[in-house]
């Protein structure tokens, strides 16, 4: 990868909640740990959408697990992060570090 995928926030918080969640990251759970981490709810949809723009690009992948009769029969789809998606984790993550060290210290920071 020659040059760098940087993550938008929300793609990256989608991205660190699959890794957190493991071999149980699909929708809904994610949509629930994502929500409970930021303190306000998170539309299913939204990260759906966010699902679908990750895996076009490469950063994550996903398999249909076995299909469950509390489903009505329909199978889960399951995400893991791919290497490029960790490459772009770390990337996005050494990038912002080095911003957030650069900004001037302020008073209200040292009381």
């Amino acid at each position: 990868m020659g040059e760098h995928t940087y993550l938008g926030e929300f793609e990256l918080m989608i991205l660190l909640t699959i890794l957190r969640l493991g071999d149980d990251a699909y929708g809904v759970p994610l949509s629930r740990e994502l929500a409970k981490q930021r303190g306000k709810e998170v539309a299913v949809g939204s990260v759906y959408a966010a699902l679908d723009r990750l895996e076009t690009k490469g950063l994550i992948a996903s398999s249909l697990g076995e299909s469950t009769p509390e489903r009505g029969g329909r199978a889960k789809r399951y995400f893991r992060m791919t290497e490029q998606g960790l490459r772009s984790v770390h990337a996005t993550r050494k990038v912002l570090s080095r911003l957030w060290q650069s900004l001037p210290s302020t008073d209200e920071e040292l009381a």
